[in-house]
């Protein structure tokens, strides 16, 4: 080998020794084996020598291009090796070490009160059914038997919006989830218990409403169904919802455009001390009834045949009673102070009988 192509080679295999880093060492591969690199300008002059001195010098270059192409390659994976093993060192970690203390996300009250719901409803057979915040008129109050003049229909108590298509009728932000109701009875075939928590709107607010909040509603159509399953079936769900066996709940004639009977639903609590099931007076909670025959037949149902109830309650109303939350504007105003109190983990199960 020629002392050019000697010096060339100790040159760079000096260079590589002293290279300790991937910047180092890639100047070190770069200068020699690039595009423009020294080894491979030398191999670019070949084609100016004559056969006999280009073949000798050929293969010399050749050899001297996997030797330093080998030697580049074994340095560049010691110097990957030893970056590994210092940031292995520098990251290594104290497993006897306790974890840094993070703060878990927590469930928001309104949603625990809906799980309680499902889970308690949904050991008496009930599943869950899910409509569209907006709503027909047909489907938000005409099915429901509720006439056009009917204080609810007025747009001081409800969002209307403009019709889907031109020429259309109006729609509306749905003020009950009776919709579901509605559309549950055009779409399934009878027997069937649902309940249909979801957002409900109407044009107020101040502590006790909000033109957001959120309602369940249930509905039950069977053969013989009478008021007294209604019953039973709201006694024993607030029993187990407020964790009280012995719960005082009263029944109240009422009226309601979609049910006949209609009845409130009171539970016994104390005014002076707010105890739910204590005390001698009566709190409203729910409003309740048997499916009004017009609503059947408006659904497609014979009344003859299928008999059905039908029940209505604020999520927020039942949460504050249970919670003992004063306002209901604090449920939406975002403050972690107030979620860290009164919010639930995430994992922690719901039982059917909270509280007991």
């Amino acid at each position: 080998m020629s002392d050019d192509l000697d010096g060339l080679r100790e040159e760079t295999l000096a260079a590589l020794r002293v290279a300790q880093d991937h910047a180092a060492w890639d100047a070190v591969r770069v200068g020699t084996l690039g595009k423009s690199g020294r080894l491979t300008l030398l191999l670019k002059e070949l084609g100016r020598m004559d056969p006999e001195t280009r073949r000798q010098r050929g293969q010399a270059l050749n050899r001297l291009r996997d030797e330093l192409t080998a030697a580049v390659e074994r340095r560049g994976e010691e110097i990957a090796a030893a970056a590994l093993d210092a940031r292995l060192h520098a990251e290594r970690v104290d497993v006897t070490m306790p974890p840094p203390q993070t703060e878990s996300g927590l469930l928001h009250p309104i949603m625990r009160t809906i799980d309680e719901m499902t889970a308690i409803f949904g050991a008496m057979g009930f599943s869950v059914a899910e409509g569209p915040d907006i709503e027909s008129q047909w489907h938000n109050f005409s099915a429901l038997n509720t006439p056009d003049h009917h204080p609810a229909r007025t747009e001081h108590d409800t969002f209307y919006l403009p019709p889907a298509v031109e020429g259309g009728p109006e729609r509306v932000l749905r003020t009950q989830t009776s919709g579901v109701q509605i559309r549950t009875m055009l779409t399934r075939e009878p027997p069937f218990r649902i309940i249909a928590p979801g957002r409900t709107y109407r044009a107020d607010h101040d502590a006790t409403h909000s033109p957001m909040f959120h309602q369940c509603e249930g509905l039950v159509i069977e053969k013989g169904v009478t008021l007294g399953h209604l019953k039973g079936c709201l006694i024993e769900f607030l029993r187990a919802f407020f964790g009280k066996p012995q719960l005082p709940v009263r029944f109240r004639a009422s009226y309601f455009p979609f049910t006949e009977p209609s009845m409130e639903v009171d539970i016994g609590w104390s005014r002076q001390t707010g105890e739910i099931g204590g005390g001698m007076d009566w709190l409203e909670v729910l409003g309740s009834g048997m499916v009004h025959p017009r609503v059947l037949a408006n659904c497609g149902l014979d009344p003859a045949e299928w008999q059905g109830f039908a029940f209505g309650m604020g999520i927020e109303r039942l949460t504050m009673l249970k919670h003992g939350i004063p306002d209901l504007r604090s449920f939406y105003e975002s403050d972690l102070r107030w979620l860290r109190h009164y919010g639930f983990p995430a994992l922690s199960a719901v039982s059917l009988a909270e509280g007991v």
